[in-house]
């Protein structure tokens, strides 16, 4: 595994508040083992909100993006686009195997 790249299988979740916009967000959070490598090697890079610029690859898909702190979880969190799950079947509860990669 090269040190800006993670591959991990997570469970697709809501976000716990009510709909936005074009409907309710969908996420998974980062594996707490992966969250804490990323911290140390790439927290100084952090953008807006603690956000961290990421490529995020799952199934065919690979789109650009940013995975954000959440610090009830320990971890960092990753939006999925709906076009995203639309185009690769992901729903509430999925699980997800996806790859990040930090862009620095």
């Amino acid at each position: 595994m090269s040190l800006d790249t993670y591959n991990m299988r997570q469970r697709v979740w809501l976000y716990p508040g009510p709909p936005t916009g074009g409907g309710r967000w969908h996420f998974v959070s980062v594996s707490k083992h992966a969250g804490k490598d990323i911290k140390e090697y790439f927290g100084q890079d952090r953008r807006g909100f603690g956000s961290i610029p990421v490529v995020v690859t799952v199934g065919q898909t690979s789109w650009k993006t940013s995975i954000f702190p959440d610090k009830k979880l320990g971890t960092y969190v990753l939006p999925i686009k709906a076009e995203v799950r639309k185009r690769e079947g992901i729903t509430d509860g999925t699980l997800l195997a996806y790859s990040i990669k930090i862009r620095t």
